[in-house]
């Protein structure tokens, strides 16, 4: 059975985004034909990190998960930074070139956000000859924030700087890559345009998916501190996921249609709550409130709470499935795939889906019977009508109380299994005499 070691610094317990691929494939892999080794950091040296120990049990336990230290964040966080990249880089470096050089590998799999590790690609095929897979779950280079003047996370002169590095290391590790995974149907094209003569069959459109074996323990799952009362009389639409500069269209959007009903239906409108959770990356107490301000300027904000710290992985689960209706609000970059509408979906409960008109999330909710997907676009034009209709549709006709209409059974493309099954089918490729 070929082997393929893993590199995904982020790794259960800790709940982080970037770590979702890799847990869902594990439990599959091996009967695709891939063993797999995980190479990963420490967790107590993950800054901010919120630690859940029931995502350790979604994986076989006997899969061999190689962790490396590196510098505490307390130590550098007083000079300015607190990059995982930097504290354990060097440290997860070499502890994969210890694995490359003792034992055999067929394949290295790159599935993180912290693109720095992308460098080691070509490093290690030069160095040990085991080609290597990339995973885009986000762009490593990135214009959206310069093309459209908004603040990117973390200040500019930090995002600035990774700019610089990525834009030194990208062209490289994505030349010499076997293969390349994006979350988002936009970043293969992009990498193409970037960098011509790159041959598009080595890149594949791959989302994340969710594993329906998660919904089963998330239904009898309760959070050690609750932030959502259900069960008061009120009826509590939640939102679990990143917030930030880029999705104030929606939040606007949502939150006016929201004003509109308050004065047309004020008693009906009174009894709804919005919930916003795991707004902000940022560790204690650095924080960021996204939704609150928007709702503050459309005079909703007593009927909004937000939580910006992240939550344990089956707390925000159990948030899903046992809300009164889900948000799906995005962003204003069209290429920006999130991973959530896997799970909303999945969750089966009333869905209000409103982000950018070219966005697969508008896609995938309505092929899957979602009648609230609204779509928006970036020009100047007034959004009256999107906000009327919204008002109208969701709030007033009771749209926030249909369940989707799809069919369950056609959602299993998208669930862990099925995306395994093409994960495995590219690593298989990337072994192929006849790749690029």
């Amino acid at each position: 059975m070929p082997r393929v070691l893993v590199v995904s610094p982020h790794f259960p317990p800790v709940n982080a985004p970037d770590m979702q691929r890799t847990r869902l494939a594990l439990p599959h892999l091996r009967s695709l034909g891939w063993e797999p080794v995980v190479l990963a950091v420490v967790p107590d040296l993950v800054e901010g990190a919120v630690l859940d120990p029931v995502l350790e049990k979604t994986y076989p336990g006997d899969i061999r998960v190689v962790r490396v230290g590196g510098v505490p964040h307390r130590l550098t966080r007083s000079l300015g930074f607190g990059s995982l990249w930097w504290r354990c880089g060097s440290a997860l470096r070499r502890a994969g070139e210890r694995l490359l050089a003792a034992e055999k590998f067929d394949l290295v799999f790159f599935s993180t956000t912290q693109f720095d590790a992308f460098g080691l690609g070509p490093r290690w095929l030069a160095r040990f000859g085991v080609p290597y897979v990339l995973d885009y779950q986000d762009p490593w280079v990135n214009d959206y924030y310069l093309r459209t003047h908004t603040p990117p996370p973390g200040g500019h002169f930090k995002f600035w700087l990774s700019q610089f590095t990525a834009r030194r290391r990208e062209p490289a590790a994505v030349r010499a890559a076997a293969a390349i995974v994006s979350v988002s149907p936009s970043y293969g094209p992009d990498l193409v345009q970037r960098y011509p003569g790159l041959d598009e069959q080595r890149i594949h459109h791959l989302p994340f998916g969710a594993a329906a074996t998660d919904f089963e323990i998330a239904r009898g799952h309760v959070p050690a501190k609750p932030l959502v009362p259900f069960g008061d009389g009120r009826t509590h639409f939640v939102y679990a996921g990143r917030c930030g500069p880029d999705m104030s269209r929606s939040l606007s959007l949502l939150f006016r249609a929201y004003r509109l009903y308050l004065a047309s239906h004020p008693r009906e409108a009174d009894r709804i709550h919005f919930h916003f959770i795991g707004t902000d990356y940022a560790p204690p107490p650095l924080g960021r409130f996204w939704a609150l301000p928007i709702a503050r300027k459309e005079e909703v904000e007593s009927h909004v709470s937000e939580h910006c710290y992240r939550v344990p992985y089956f707390d925000a689960l159990s948030y899903l499935v046992n809300a009164d209706a889900l948000l799906a609000v995005g962003s204003n970059d069209p290429t920006y795939s999130a991973s959530k509408i896997f799970p909303y979906l999945i969750a089966r409960r009333p869905l209000l889906t409103i982000v950018h008109e070219d966005s697969i999330m508008l896609k995938l909710s309505r092929g899957q019977g979602v009648a609230s997907s609204y779509g928006f676009s970036n020009a100047d034009e007034s959004l009256d009508a999107l906000v009327d209709r919204i008002h109208r549709e969701w709030f007033v006709a009771g749209g926030h109380r249909a369940v989707p209409a799809g069919d369950p059974e056609q959602l299993h493309e998208l669930t862990s299994i099925g995306m395994t099954r093409r994960l495995a089918a590219i690593f298989d490729r990337a072994l192929s005499p006849a790749r690029p």
